[in-house]
């Protein structure tokens, strides 16, 4: 699952090893995200590196998410995304803002992170292969 702050959800085949069902979810459905949680092997959470406002409540979904149980057994990738405009944060700050090293040690999930700009591509074929390896594990 990939969780953003828009609105509506969207489904999208990959093709690894095998097809890989991507549901993406905006973040203001958080209230009926848990309906999604089903069969969820990996998620993919999305952070706005152009966007420090909005920081706080994507650290309180992250924090939703990792305690739910049904997601307890997930492999999390965190993706700092829009890294291409001049006014976004660093890794560092946000992962310090987040407290990441913190959630990072309290979580029962692997989690990893990724920088990426969705818009030009940056850091995209890392993700696939995180998938790809997410999903062939078995993780």
């Amino acid at each position: 699952m990939v969780f953003f702050p828009q609105v509506g959800t969207n489904l999208t085949d990959i093709m690894a090893h095998k097809k890989i069902t991507i549901r993406e979810l905006g973040g203001c459905m958080g209230p009926i995200w848990s309906s999604y949680y089903g069969n969820c092997r990996s998620l993919l959470f999305m952070i706005d590196a152009s966007d420090p406002t909005r920081l706080s409540a994507s650290c309180a979904h992250l924090l939703g998410l990792l305690s739910a149980p049904p997601l307890a057994e997930a492999s999390v990738l965190i993706l700092f995304n829009k890294i291409d405009l001049p006014c976004f944060m660093t890794v560092e700050e946000m992962k310090s803002l987040l407290r990441l090293p913190d959630v990072i040690a309290c979580a029962k999930q692997n989690i990893a992170t990724a920088e990426i700009s969705a818009r030009k591509g940056t850091g995209l074929t890392g993700v696939l292969r995180w998938l790809q390896d997410a999903h062939r594990t078995g993780v």
